[in-house]
């Protein structure tokens, strides 16, 4: 199964579609594969450990989605993303990392990578 990489730019102010990339990358997870979860925009305030974030009838919630991803993928908050926020390393969940363009393009410019964008 190839690797999968997903970001998501979005959270509470589009809950659906941040929603739905979270549980592709929580599933994929699931089924084997090899899931990076980027997280920008006002998404990147998923990465922020006890900030609640947004309720979504009928979906899991964000960060119990996160915490999945987490406990066997690599979960990242873009840089610029975090620094625009006052987002710092020690404000992350543990485990969390906060990485840049760089990092990102690598992952998804490896070989057989599969990137989606929420």
């Amino acid at each position: 199964m190839r690797p999968l990489v997903v970001k998501v730019t979005c959270g509470s102010d589009d809950p659906e579609r941040c929603n739905q990339g979270l549980t592709v990358a929580a599933t994929a997870l699931t089924a084997g594969a090899e899931v990076s979860l980027w997280l920008t925009g006002e998404g990147s305030w998923l990465g922020v450990a006890g900030r609640e974030t947004f309720h979504l009838p009928h979906a899991a919630s964000p960060a119990g989605l996160v915490e999945s991803v987490l406990a066997g993928g690599r979960v990242t908050v873009c840089t610029q993303c975090a620094a625009r926020r006052g987002i710092t390393e020690g404000d992350v969940w543990p485990g969390v990392r906060i990485a840049g363009a760089a990092a990102f393009a690598e992952e998804v410019l490896a070989p057989d990578a599969q990137a989606l964008v929420y």
